[in-house]
């Protein structure tokens, strides 16, 4: 079977767009990779993660923050679009109504129900290697953040801790416990 192209991704998505479905795709090693719905916990996590990241980067003009909906092409061709990622300002100085042709200099991936933390860590090796300066992994199961960075290193995070990158972002912190989602209690 040939491999597959961006080309060849957005033809796919527009028939089946022309056939009322909507779906995202992505494309890893010439396969085309069907992307489910995330379930509500892992979508509120992401969308936490992501508001804390862009309230942080926006007014201080350090970058884009991008949700699940932000395409990449990796140098080695793939098409990612991680949970949640950002690129800093000098590297895109202009968004295009196109996919980014560029690495994120951040990603995040938020494990949802149907994942398995395999094929997660698969993937954020591969943004690794394709240049990613840092990585996260969040597992709203266990309520702990895995941060990957190029040289092999790998640091948990749970409640209790702060994340923080100051490679990329320095000063922005993070309380782990903040992205999980609120319980509303009958007696509020």
């Amino acid at each position: 079977m040939p491999e597959m192209t961006v080309k060849d991704v957005e033809r796919i998505e527009s028939i089946l767009s022309d056939a009322g479905f909507d779906c995202q795709l992505e494309l890893e090693e010439g396969s085309i990779i069907v992307m489910g719905p995330s379930d509500i916990v892992a979508s509120e996590v992401s969308l936490e993660f992501a508001s804390q990241l862009r309230n942080w980067v926006k007014p201080r003009r350090l970058g884009r923050v991008f949700d699940s909906a932000g395409g990449f092409i990796l140098p080695n061709s793939d098409l990612k679009a991680p949970d949640v990622s950002f690129v800093l300002r000098d590297r895109l100085p202009r968004s295009v109504r196109y996919f980014a042709t560029l690495v994120p200099d951040l990603v995040v991936e938020v494990k949802s129900q149907s994942d398995r933390l395999k094929k997660l860590r698969e993937k954020i090796k591969i943004y690794l290697d394709q240049g990613v300066q840092i990585a996260i992994l969040i597992d709203p199961d266990t309520c702990l953040l895995e941060v990957y960075r190029p040289d092999a290193s790998v640091q948990t995070l749970g409640n209790g801790d702060i994340l923080t990158v100051p490679e990329l972002l320095p000063e922005w912190e993070l309380v782990v416990e903040e992205i999980w989602p609120v319980i509303f209690e009958d007696e509020e």
